[in-house]
């Protein structure tokens, strides 16, 4: 009697096994890693996890299948540098009426966008009043739809640079929660930050272009500074990211240890050597030069802002292609709230033009992204034993990378979301 009830018990878990396993069938899917198409993909799911990936896999009897027929999968897409509780009218005085209640409600709704769009996994790099990390928890909690989000609260910078509020008049008193000057307070902030949640350490090492009254050339923290805070969100297990423009802000960001430098725009030969040597990431964010530019009437954006965006954009683009065709390591980003979320993949097609092939741009937004969120345990590529994170298309995004802003189909951590 023993053996026969063990018997059942074996073939019901079996069973149960078999009905947990959904299995995705499409006529394509991409290999990230290789640049390369698998033809008749099946990949097996069980709970928030891929199971296996490849061609033509045996299906389980019981298992349930989504046929996509003749569509092509990928990896669920990755943006490392996001605003997610922004939107482009903020980058004008609009942003002094917005309570930061206000900024997270917007912020869920830009979730929602953009794991739409595709993008199933995001990094924030800068919100006011940690309105980010709330977000990110709402959506782990299952509050709201949305990417799976690394966030950094509060970015740190000195006072008047520019990631300080400079819209407010001196009477006022405004500033920014993240402002810390010498390295006893720049200590003491990214602790604080690590304290209610960051998963990364943003840091304004320059300038920027919507702000007033700083140099998007001009580096504002100094060597020993960012040393103490890159050092100290290491020793504590978070990442760092700098935004820096300027060539000197560049330098003394890698020669610190930071994980990656946002935008870019006036990297030298020098902050490319140095950038290849550390293996430093790059994070081009291009597209939004293109939304910005066209739109700067509409979303009523102060003159001062316009005429250093006139000026910084066009030079980085031809900046970050020297650094592309030069070899430093890049990682997909946007800036999206300087241009409306949602639109992220517009990004790919900028990268291509300036030497990328498709199969190289995609590799930014997927296996090279996974790796700077140190994620590739989790995400950026269809394997075993990662997050169910796909989506799909129409077409083959190796020949027309556009192809990527019209996702069809979006699946995250094995659940369906469009």
């Amino acid at each position: 009697m023993k053996a026969i009830a063990s018997s059942l018990l074996l073939c019901a878990a079996a069973t149960a096994h078999a009905a947990d396993i959904t299995a995705i069938k499409a006529a394509h899917m991409v290999d990230v890693r290789n640049g390369t198409l698998i033809d008749n993909a099946v990949v097996l799911i069980s709970g928030e996890h891929i199971t296996a990936a490849g061609s033509r896999l045996a299906i389980p009897a019981d298992a349930k299948i989504i046929d996509l027929g003749n569509k092509t999968l990928l990896p669920g897409l990755i943006d490392t540098h996001t605003h997610i509780t922004g939107r482009p009218e903020d980058a004008g005085y609009g942003i002094i009426a917005k309570s930061i209640p206000r900024q997270a409600l917007q912020g869920a709704r830009n979730a929602r966008v953009t794991l739409q769009a595709g993008f199933t996994t995001i990094r924030d790099v800068g919100a006011d009043g940690y309105a980010d990390i709330g977000l990110r928890d709402a959506i782990n909690e299952g509050d709201v739809p949305g990417p799976r989000i690394a966030a950094s609260g509060p970015a740190l910078g000195i006072t008047g640079g520019h990631c300080d509020d400079t819209m407010h008049a001196p009477e006022y008193k405004s500033t920014s929660l993240g402002v810390a000057d010498g390295v006893d307070e720049a200590l003491k902030v990214t602790r604080r930050n690590i304290k209610y949640g960051a998963d990364v350490i943003k840091i304004c090492a320059t300038g920027g272009v919507l702000s007033f009254g700083d140099d998007p050339r001009t580096s504002q923290y100094t060597l020993e500074e960012l040393k103490a805070i890159i050092g100290d969100a290491h020793r504590l297990g978070r990442k760092s990211a700098a935004h820096a423009h300027g060539g000197d802000g560049i330098k003394l960001a890698v020669l610190a240890g930071v994980d990656s430098i946002e935008h870019g725009s006036y990297i030298d030969d020098e902050g490319i050597k140095l950038m290849k040597e550390h293996k430093t990431y790059l994070v081009p964010t291009l597209y939004l030069g293109d939304w910005l530019l066209e739109n700067a009437e509409a979303i009523k954006l102060p003159k001062p802002l316009l005429e250093k965006a006139k000026v910084v954009l066009p030079q980085a683009r031809i900046n970050i292609g020297k650094a592309i065709k030069a070899g430093v390591p890049i990682a997909f980003g946007t800036d999206a709230a300087v241009y409306p979320h949602g639109l992220n993949a517009r990004e790919f097609a900028v990268l291509v033009k300036l030497g990328m092939t498709p199969a190289q741009a995609l590799r930014t937004a997927t296996v090279n992204a996974a790796d700077l969120l140190g994620w590739s345990d989790k995400v950026g590529s269809i394997e075993a034993g990662k997050y169910a994170d796909l989506i799909a298309v129409d077409g083959d995004p190796l020949k027309d990378v556009r192809t990527l802003e019209q996702v069809q189909w979006v699946m995250k951590g094995g659940a369906v979301v469009k």
